[in-house]
């Protein structure tokens, strides 16, 4: 992969994605509310942005800050959207998951690189309306970005907790959490953690040209652990809130990191190759929805 075509990142921002337990990003200086409307609706919430560690960094809560919407009623298409209308480039997604390995502990963190997808009730894609775009999903995270995160992160881990470079993320639709055939057939599949909205993130960012990256956090063993009480709220909530110091300290350090480096990523033109429909057989309320996208291909 060549990046000969991927625009000038020197003035591009860095995107959070604050999932269960993270409603807010510790460290940000000179923090403004911005309220954004998208074609796809409203985002979550207010966009947060504001200074990080030498980068203008975006924030935004997925699930609201008051925790409102289910994984399933996330408007990701907006938030991707909104993040990108604001020259993001790179989004870090920190967010709660099960173990579905006896090595990855609760208050672990995994930054996974692949995905299962299980969820059926999702807009999986921007397009549509008389526009296909058909993106490469074989490496749903970015490499570059996931290293860097990885990197950063390892120094900070607490004494007894690891962070784990690979693995893959099943995508469950949810809200409820998985029954005990679920859990070990998932295991049966290699599958590493399980979780309920980054599956759908990454893919619309592939879409949007954003480098994408996730620090799975580990609550619990979900429910195949019979050594182990069956997952609940509280005891997911008791470790989001240890997890989230550690989350916030490294997406400050990784932020520190993507600041300094600015890293160019294959995602960046993703779109490149990906476009199938002719601009001019496209519709034109459906190429306005997407100018956004595809300005740098179609103008």
């Amino acid at each position: 992969m060549t990046f000969s075509s991927i625009p000038d990142l020197s003035q591009a921002r860095l995107g959070v994605l604050g999932g269960s337990g993270l409603y807010n990003m510790e460290g940000l200086e000179n923090v403004k509310e911005i309220k954004i409307k998208t074609p796809f609706g409203e985002p979550s919430d207010l966009i947060r942005l504001g200074n990080l560690g030498g980068i203008e960094v975006v924030f935004l809560a997925r699930h609201g800050r008051n925790h409102s919407f289910t994984p399933t009623e996330v408007p990701y298409q907006a938030n991707i959207w909104a993040m990108k209308s604001l020259n993001v480039r790179w989004i870090i997604s920190p967010s709660a998951v099960g173990s579905l390995q006896e090595q990855v502990r609760p208050l672990d963190i995994v930054i996974p690189d692949q995905f299962i997808d299980r969820t059926h009730q999702r807009p999986l894609t921007f397009f549509g309306g008389g526009a296909v775009a058909h993106v490469s999903m074989a490496d749903p995270f970015c490499n570059t970005l996931s290293r860097l995160v990885a990197e950063a992160g390892e120094s900070l881990m607490p004494e007894g907790r690891q962070l784990h470079r690979g693995g893959t993320y099943l995508a469950m639709e949810g809200p409820a959490f998985s029954t005990r055939a679920e859990s070990n057939l998932y295991r049966s599949w290699g599958c590493t953690v399980i979780g309920m909205t980054n599956h759908t993130e990454a893919r619309l960012a592939r879409e949007a040209e954003i480098a994408y990256s996730s620090l799975a956090m580990s609550t619990d063993y979900d429910c195949w652990n019979s050594e182990q009480a069956n997952v609940t709220v509280e005891q997911v909530i008791e470790n989001l809130k240890a997890n989230a110091k550690v989350a916030t300290a490294i997406v400050q350090a990784s932020a520190q990191k993507v600041g300094e480096l600015r890293p160019k990523s294959a995602a960046h033109n993703a779109l490149k190759d990906g476009l199938m429909t002719t601009k001019g057989k496209v519709p034109e309320k459906t190429k306005e929805k997407l100018y956004l996208l595809t300005k740098p291909y179609w103008g």
